[in-house]
């Protein structure tokens, strides 16, 4: 988190004003590591803490709706806290900060800051619970509540045409193109039932309290009806095997029932994120991002 210059301050500052929402602009803190989101944090007169979200790019502001659907489906559905926006528009948005702390921070030098214990008994069942409320909202909720529903076979062929959009703008690496073959192939890799996921579930997202008890999940803006492994690919790749298999178990508990294969498909999940991330640098046209998405494509290990 970094105090931001004195004319960006301002500028931010103006921008909720004009939004009817007056804050110090000298005490005002940012975090940038958001590829969509500029972030801040800001007091009013009041005392009242506030987050800012300025959008990045146009295509990020079209999407404020759909998220603004998401948060009013699963408020007050969850164990945990959601940003209650209070000012939402294509170049703000804005609502009072949500107890708990971030598990998970970046320094200035983009390194890995970690404010809790990642093998916490008591977090990874906090966390299994979460996600199985969030599971637990109907379908049909979300596509009454205008939230992007996809079956399994919907998931599947998503994917496959990732690859395909990607195979037409990138270079791919033999090795990563065979491997994503198999994945794509194996019917026992892809769901056997979908669920509302957040799609996003890390413990950047995530604040929490000293006793490791998940309070508030931020950024809805992945959330749809998918795939239910997606949930937990993030806490299986930071968190050792007792830690996972407590939060599947807790998620058991609630749901009685388990996704299939569960850890080999969070596997799977995660190594298709170079798939993931060419689709974001296809979607922003930053030539940045391209270079960055290409090099993930074409590793020199793979």
């Amino acid at each position: 988190m970094t105090a931001p210059d004195s004319a960006l301050r301002a500028e931010i500052a103006e921008r909720a004003a004009a939004h009817g929402l007056d804050v110090d602009a000298e005490t005002m803190r940012t975090v940038e590591a958001g590829l969509d989101y500029r972030v801040a944090f800001a007091s009013a007169e009041d005392g009242t803490e506030w987050v800012l979200r300025i959008p990045r790019r146009a295509d990020v502001s079209e999407k404020v709706a759909d998220e603004a659907r998401i948060l009013g489906l699963v408020r007050d559905r969850l164990p945990a806290a959601v940003p209650d926006w209070r000012i939402s528009g294509p170049d703000l948005i804005a609502y009072p900060r949500l107890p708990g702390e971030p598990g998970l921070t970046l320094s200035t030098d983009g390194e890995p800051q970690w404010h809790f214990d990642r093998e916490d008994p008591h977090y990874a069942r906090s966390f299994g619970r979460l996600i199985a409320h969030l599971h637990g909202i109907g379908a049909e909720d979300a596509r009454a509540a205008g939230v992007s529903v996809r079956t399994a076979d919907e998931e599947r062929a998503e994917w496959r045409a990732r690859l395909e959009r990607a195979s037409a703008a990138f270079a791919i690496s033999d090795g990563l193109r065979a491997s994503w073959e198999v994945w794509l192939d194996d019917d026992g890799l892809w769901p056997e039932f979908t669920a509302l996921t957040h799609g996003e579930l890390y413990p950047a997202h995530l604040l929490l309290d000293s006793d490791g008890e998940v309070r508030s999940v931020l950024d809805w803006t992945t959330a749809k009806v998918g795939d239910p492994a997606v949930d937990f690919m993030y806490h299986h790749m930071l968190s050792g095997p007792e830690a996972f298999r407590l939060a599947v178990e807790a998620y058991a508990e609630l749901t009685g029932r388990v996704p299939r294969r569960l850890g080999e498909r969070c596997e799977a999940l995660l190594s298709a994120g170079p798939l993931s991330y060419a689709e974001y640098a296809l979607t922003t046209g930053d030539p940045e991002h391209a270079a960055a998405a290409q090099a993930q494509l074409t590793p020199t290990d793979a």
